[in-house]
């Protein structure tokens, strides 16, 4: 599987994105993206192949399987671009990144691999598994109370949780309410730039 080895902060800095989108603490590392720099001026095709890279690198999400997000967007009902990122909003890595299971959607990630989660009571270990509402994920009981998901609360306690999730950080366990809204996704990206760029 294609890894991309590029440090993150360096990423941030070339994409223009604020470290905290991905569950970085900027303050505590040094090197923090500042912004893209104000003295290169991109092309239309470069404003929205950088819009489809920010997106792509905030969900970790490789370029086969955005694509695939893509046709299914436009093959739903509604907007394209809206359902794309709803589409990325509903993997379970987000979800469990959102309702502060984990520190970054990378970890995340790693605790959906390591077959550490139920959806609806049954394990699941498909990072891009889609949630639907009324879908209730919690930790396995035998690692709630590890030492590693005690410290991942302590840094995620005052996380702000989406409205769409109801989450108990206290007994590890999400549900999902509803499924999110554009206007509930607070990710930096201009679905509309990426559309522009497919539809060529």
């Amino acid at each position: 599987m294609a890894v991309n080895r590029v440090p993150v902060l360096k990423r941030c800095r070339s994409l223009g994105l604020d470290p905290i989108y991905l569950g970085i603490d900027k303050k505590s590392k040094r090197g923090a993206a500042n912004g893209r720099r104000q003295n290169k001026k991109l092309s239309e095709y470069g404003l929205q192949m950088r819009e489809k890279q920010k997106a792509k690198f905030i969900y970790g999400v490789l370029e086969k399987p955005f694509h695939n997000y893509y046709v299914r967007a436009k093959q739903m009902k509604g907007q394209t671009g809206e359902n794309l990122m709803t589409l990325l909003e509903r993997r379970l890595d987000n979800v469990v990144f959102r309702a502060g299971f984990a520190r970054t959607r990378r970890e995340a990630r790693q605790i959906v691999d390591h077959k550490q989660l139920l959806v609806n009571g049954k394990g699941v270990n498909i990072p891009s598994y889609l949630i639907k509402a009324g879908d209730v994920i919690e930790l396995k009981e035998k690692v709630k109370g590890s030492a590693r998901y005690q410290a991942i609360a302590e840094v995620t306690a005052g996380r702000l949780v989406p409205a769409w999730l109801e989450a108990d950080l206290e007994n590890f366990k999400v549900e999902v309410k509803e499924l999110p809204k554009r206007e509930d996704i607070d990710v930096p990206v201009d679905e509309m730039l990426i559309v522009e760029l497919y539809s060529k």
